[in-house]
């Protein structure tokens, strides 16, 4: 499932709540307990977004 995604549920609706699990199951990023290719898709995006996020912070430090 889309760490970054289901941080963000839980965080909004509790660590218990199961509510988080049927958004995602609702968005198409998981089906039951799997994951779907969508919902890998969108952590392989948020990874290469937060990826080139850590870049530029890393040579704006650098450059100073």
């Amino acid at each position: 499932m889309p760490k970054f995604l289901e941080k963000q549920l839980k965080k909004e609706y509790g660590a218990k709540s199961d509510i988080p699990y049927k958004i995602m199951n609702k968005m198409g990023a998981m089906h039951g307990s799997k994951i779907t290719a969508k919902g890998m898709a969108m952590e392989k995006k948020h990874e290469s977004d937060m990826n080139k996020v850590h870049a530029s912070a890393v040579r704006r430090i650098s450059k100073k």
